[in-house]
Formats: structure tokens, C-alpha cells, sequence
């Protein structure tokens, strides 16, 4: 058991470490976050599980404490409930187990315990990190004409249209609407040149490598499809930034909007949360641009 809750989160961390994680330009900074957020539950299993297989007596309050430190760490009652369900009670249920059990043989005991949750961590996360080390970064963050899949976009350049931090939907809304046609300042009175894309528009036009991914949005199943996975590649994305998700324009009710992550799933979230990794970049159709330029000309 202590192998196999090790191995899950081997998985999990080796894949998530790919996708939201591995953004610093520091190869050094990108493995301390690998091993402090994204292994640091295998890291846990492994390390109490050895604890417990070497002294036995310390097993159950040992793993009891450190379920109860799980809990603890993770605030908010949903955040709380996963880490008993997933953390916690496994570990609880595993003190009782090195209390009263002996697992035999001892040798092949410690090389599973290890050995098995390393191996996963390395096969799990090879692919990951090879797709995450071609990303394409040309280096251009300015304002582009994206055209492409049956869509032609001006995105906006980096700044408050592109901002490297997490913000609401609402927030996001609010301040495509004020953002002025350089996209470089938000301006006190509404200026309606730019907005947040569809889902239907962020889905079409994402890439990979730097070449359309061929996405198309399902709007009866509320699934997007690809001819290729895309990725966090430039024009679009930033790759030396936390953020991967983006809000869109598409509302499901009320209370609740799309947002697309870089590899083009789209998941649905209250327009009131906002973290770190989830913000935007406004989009708007190159003739509203162009009209609104000439008028500033004039």
C-alpha cells in the first residue's frame, strides 16, 4: 500500500511538475520546485513508510501526526476533505498496518518502497519533460495578428491585456474593456477595442510549435478536440511564466465561466476565484483596431 499510494503520486507529480510547474529560466529553481510542490507527497509516503518499516513501535503515532499535519496544512473545507480523503486516512490506515504487520521479505520490501516510486516518477514524467523542454519561446511579447484554422486575432502585448499574474473573470473582463488600442495602458473610461476570445476562438486558436493545433470546440458536449496536442508555444503563450490557464468570454450561468489551459483542455470555475496560474490576454478583430487607430490619427 505504502508503494502503491507512493507511485500515485509520482504520477501525478512528474506530469503536473510539466504542465504547471518548470516556467523559471533556472534549470536549479525548476528542480527545487519539482521536488518541494510537485514530489513532495511521494516524498512524504516514501520517507514516513521507511520510518515505520524501521521502527515499528513509531509507526502509528508517527503517520497519525503527520496525517493530522496534512490537514492542517491545506486550508479551505474542500481543500481540507481532499487532503483527508487522499492524504491523511491513507497514511493513518498505514501506521495501523506497520503497527501490527511485518512485511516480509524485508530486502525486496525497502527496494519496492524506493525503488518502484522513482522508476514512476522517471517514465511518467519523460515524456512531459521532453515536450516541456521544446517549447517554442521566440522571444517576441509584443501585440500579433494570429491567423490561422479559419480565424484571424490580434492578441494583446504583455502588460495589463497580458499580465503574468492571477486575476477574476470579472477583473479580466473589466480590464480588456478598458485597455487602449496600444494594449500597453488601461485607460479611466471604457474603450471596448478589446475583450476576452470565446472559447470557441481560444480553442481555434491555439498552437503547437508555433503552427495552429487544429482545435475545434464541441459547444453541444462542451469538448475541444486537436489534430495535435498543443502546447505553451509561442505567439501565444508565454513559456517563462506561471501563468497556463486563460479565462474566455464564454459563460456557462451567471456565476460560472470557460477557461483553457495551453494544452487545450477547458475546464469550467466560479468567476470569483483567481489564482496565481490563471489570468488572460485580450484579443480583438484587426479592422476594430485599425478604425480605432485612424480615428487616433486624426
Amino acid at each position: 500500500m505504502s508503494t502503491f499510494f507512493a507511485c500515485i503520486w509520482a504520477w501525478w507529480g512528474s506530469n503536473e511538475n510539466f504542465h504547471e510547474g518548470w516556467y523559471s529560466p533556472s534549470f536549479l529553481r525548476n528542480v527545487g520546485l519539482l521536488l518541494a510542490q510537485y514530489l513532495s507527497p511521494m516524498l512524504l509516503v516514501v520517507s514516513v513508510s521507511a520510518a515505520a518499516l524501521r521502527w515499528r513501535r513509531l509507526a502509528l503515532p508517527l503517520l497519525t501526526a503527520v496525517a493530522i499535519a496534512a490537514v492542517w496544512f491545506f486550508g479551505g473545507f474542500r481543500i481540507r476533505f481532499a487532503a483527508l480523503a487522499l492524504i491523511a486516512l491513507p497514511l493513518a490506515l498505514l501506521g495501523v498496518l506497520y503497527r501490527f504487520g511485518r512485511p516480509e521479505p524485508r530486502r525486496w520490501a525497502w527496494r519496492c518502497l524506493i525503488g518502484l516510486p522513482l522508476a514512476t516518477a522517471l517514465v511518467s514524467g519523460a515524456y512531459p519533460a521532453w515536450r516541456a523542454a521544446h517549447r517554442l519561446d521566440d522571444g517576441n511579447y509584443g501585440m500579433r495578428q494570429i491567423a490561422g484554422n479559419g480565424l484571424t486575432l490580434i492578441w494583446a502585448p504583455q502588460g495589463p491585456g497580458w499580465p503574468a499574474n492571477g486575476v477574476s473573470w470579472d477583473q479580466a473582463t473589466q480590464r480588456c474593456a478598458h485597455l487602449t488600442a496600444n494594449g500597453l495602458a488601461l485607460s479611466n473610461q471604457v474603450q471596448n477595442l478589446w475583450r476576452l476570445p470565446a472559447v470557441d476562438e481560444a480553442v481555434r486558436s491555439l498552437v503547437f510549435r508555433g503552427s495552429n493545433a487544429g482545435g475545434t470546440w464541441d459547444s453541444v458536449k462542451h469538448q475541444a478536440h486537436f489534430r495535435v496536442v498543443p502546447d505553451k508555444d509561442s505567439p501565444l503563450w508565454m513559456v517563462h511564466s506561471p501563468v497556463i490557464y486563460w479565462w474566455t468570454s464564454t459563460e456557462a450561468d451567471p456565476d460560472h465561466a470557460y477557461y483553457i489551459s495551453n494544452n487545450g483542455y477547458i475546464h469550467l470555475a466560479r468567476k470569483q476565484i483567481r489564482p496565481g496560474y490563471l489570468a488572460y490576454r485580450c484579443v480583438c478583430e484587426p479592422a476594430g483596431l485599425h478604425t480605432a487607430n485612424g480615428r487616433g490619427n486624426r
